[in-house]
């Protein structure tokens, strides 16, 4: 397989992904391809014409045939979070788009690595799982990686320290009920659990201003997108060049905490493969049951949607 991806919706998440990819030279290929053959050709003209600005990456408006040499598929196509609107609101529309695009996508490439950056990305990452349940491993969504780099962002503005240097997670669930990891987050060496200069008072607003960030986003203009497409050509990356990276990802548990058959994100080594392994962190008590709250509630919906619509 080449050092190629194929992208699943051609709007402003999927096309700024093509972008950040474009801009650090990450693949050779990028095909991108959409129901809407008007945007996904404007959206490829367009990201050609960065090409003699940065490097010589192929973007071309694609087909499923593109997933035959490529390495990884990435879905980002379905209905958008509208303003007010939870994630988690979302599930069955995308639901139904998910189960149409998925099965096309390993029809021409078994051995593909898929990403899913739709949302709700827990439900629809396990919902892929449960079509491809052989591919548990090599099927992943991009979960909390993007709030945990708002909850490292503000804790650098708090603490006047490069966010690189900051390791800190938000987990669970990428919507209302993910929880802040604070046991074990640091900086250099420093726990920031027992650090003075961040009061009980600082952490909880750090993690609500997190946690709502999209919202806030959303709100003033409709949609987020700049981020995501950083932190999804950052996982690409991982990916393709087999970094083993850890990174809290939404893949599917099968035990670990004493939780079963859902997806929600945790800390995994992401590789070539996908999910390579699995890192079992200590939690603390409170964070342990903002784990199992995370569950439940992604449970709850998962078994409420209708899988024969």
């Amino acid at each position: 397989m080449k050092n190629k991806i194929t992208i699943i919706g051609a709007g402003m998440v999927g096309s700024t992904i093509a972008h950040s990819l474009v801009m650090k030279e990450i693949a050779e290929e990028i095909a991108l391809i959409d129901v809407n053959e008007e945007l996904v050709e404007s959206q490829v003209m367009d990201l050609q014409h960065v090409i003699p600005f940065v490097g010589q990456t192929d973007v071309h408006v694609g087909t499923y045939d593109d997933c035959i040499d490529s390495a990884v598929a990435v879905v980002t196509c379905g209905a958008a979070q509208k303003p007010g609107e939870t994630r988690l609101e979302l599930v069955q529309k995308n639901a139904k788009i998910l189960k149409m695009v998925v099965p096309q996508i390993f029809e021409k490439n078994p051995d593909i690595t898929l990403v899913v950056v739709t949302n709700p990305v827990d439900i629809l990452t396990h919902l892929a799982i449960s079509l491809f349940p052989d591919k548990r491993d090599r099927i992943l969504g991009t979960g909390t990686l993007l709030d945990s780099a708002r909850f490292r962002h503000l804790i650098g503005q708090k603490m006047d320290i490069n966010p690189k240097s900051i390791h800190a997670y938000i987990l669970g669930e990428h919507g209302d009920s993910e929880f802040p990891v604070w046991s074990t987050a640091t900086i250099g060496n420093m726990r920031l659990g027992t650090c003075t200069r961040l009061s009980d008072a600082d952490k909880d607003a750090i993690f609500e201003d997190s946690k709502n960030a999209a919202y806030t986003i959303i709100k003033g203009k409709q949609s987020t997108y700049y981020a995501i497409g950083a932190g999804t050509a950052y996982l690409l990356h991982v990916i393709l060049h087999n970094r083993k990276t850890v990174l809290p990802v939404s893949h599917l548990m099968t035990g670990e905490y004493d939780i079963n058959d859902i997806c929600l994100s945790m800390p995994a080594v992401v590789g070539k493969r996908g999910v390579v392994g699995k890192m079992c962190i200590d939690l603390s008590q409170k964070e342990q049951e903002g784990l199992k709250r995370s569950a439940s509630i992604l449970k709850e919906v998962y078994d409420q949607i209708d899988l024969n619509e």
